[in-house]
């Protein structure tokens, strides 16, 4: 069995690899559009609680909780020296209120469950204590750790992806695709001027992926959201085995090693693919990072990364096929959680690809659903990502 894979970010990764690994014939096609989500994105792995997102996400997180770590070891399996997992342990901080006392009962009552085993330790934090474990915060903040949270660079995760599915025989190809379509299924992609054949094409291509479906009569509902995300630099600090930060009002801070920090991130719809780092983002960005780690104030600004997250007017993803069009698979629109959810999201639609049953229900994220009218109007809105991935 051909399949074509349009879309190399997290998503595309794993659906190329868990495709090849089962033995299918894979092409993945990538256009390298500025500000792919991929690699812009924090790196923060939480499945097990996502704050403000629908009901219906609850499975896929506790799914992709399940999925990452075996992910993870049948990598190093077949010979990935780095796959940027690292589990790190994550504390949500602020000033000691009832608020972290709610959250700690919740997440003690989650882990009662069988499918929460890999949430880990759950500790509530003095005032004094969350510094102790990133130095760069303010000393009167107290905590919430919980030891199963996880730091993954997305980047890495990709490209260890990728060389899993080249591995298993997967090939890739630079350029821009279009569909073709035959009668009333998609029979495969062109690229520069050739056509390529496919049993089955799967639509990966993130915040771009309603463009590539629009001539073939398909209006996927899934728009960009450009995130400025900053990453400073601070010498003399060993910061590889710092936690990651999360706050009440959902901005975020996470350390990487070699004295790196990433703070983030502004969540803007309305600006299409205007590819910038603005003024007003990166005050707002700076602004959250400082009022909770005003140790950060001497980094030195290494970069700003922008990227477009794909996402839908109902927060759910776009996960299935279009009713009277076969061929199709699409697998899109997890918005700010991408490198939480992608490699399930991957493996899931891998299975759909090849004529597989799904292990759960995929009605809520079917991308022909009704959903909410979005409107894409320029209004610049900056605000807190309500998950950091």
């Amino acid at each position: 069995m051909r399949v074509i894979v349009v879309g190399s970010g997290i998503v595309g990764a794993s659906i190329a690899y868990h495709l090849a690994a089962e033995g299918a014939e894979v092409l993945t096609v990538d256009g390298a559009d500025q500000g792919q989500a991929t690699a812009a994105g924090a790196g923060v792995v939480f499945p097990w609680l996502l704050r403000g997102t629908p009901p219906s996400m609850t499975a896929l997180g506790l799914g992709a909780a399940e999925h990452y770590p075996r992910l993870v070891e049948a990598l190093v399996a077949a010979g990935v020296d780095d796959t940027g997992y690292v589990p790190v342990g994550g504390i949500t901080v602020a000033e000691d209120g009832p608020m972290l006392d709610e959250m700690h009962d919740a997440l003690l009552r989650l882990r009662e469950q069988p499918q929460m085993v890999g949430l880990g330790e759950v500790e509530r934090l003095a005032p004094g204590e969350p510094a102790g474990a990133f130095p760069v915060l303010r000393d009167d903040l107290a905590g919430l750790y919980v030891s199963g949270v996880v730091r993954v660079d997305g980047r890495r995760m990709r490209d260890a992806l990728a060389q899993a599915a080249a591995a298993h025989g997967a090939e890739r190809r630079s350029g821009g695709a279009s569909l073709t379509v035959a009668g009333s299924g998609v029979t495969g992609v062109a690229v520069d001027g050739e056509t390529i054949g496919a049993d089955a094409v799967v639509v990966a291509g993130g915040a771009w992926s309603r463009a590539l479906c629009e001539p073939i009569g398909v209006a996927l509902p899934v728009f960009p959201q450009r995130g400025q995300i900053l990453h400073l630099d601070l010498p003399g600090h060993d910061t590889g085995s710092w936690p990651i930060i999360r706050t009440l009002y959902e901005h975020y801070l996470l350390a990487f090693p070699g004295g790196r920090v990433v703070a983030g991130a502004t969540r803007e719809s309305g600006v299409g693919f205007d590819h910038r780092v603005t003024a007003r983002g990166l005050h707002k960005v700076l602004t959250d990072a400082l009022a909770i780690a005003p140790g950060l104030d001497d980094g030195t600004v290494a970069e700003v990364r922008v990227g477009f997250r794909p996402l839908s007017p109902d927060g759910a993803p776009l996960l299935g096929g279009i009713d009277g069009l076969d061929g199709l698979v699409v697998a899109t629109g997890l918005g700010p959680i991408g490198l939480t959810l992608g490699p399930y999201l991957g493996a899931l639609a891998a299975d759909l690809a090849l004529g597989r049953d799904a292990p759960l229900d995929l009605t809520p994220y079917r991308p022909d659903r009704p959903v909410p009218h979005h409107s894409d109007r320029p209004d610049h809105t900056v605000s807190d990502a309500s998950q950091s991935s």
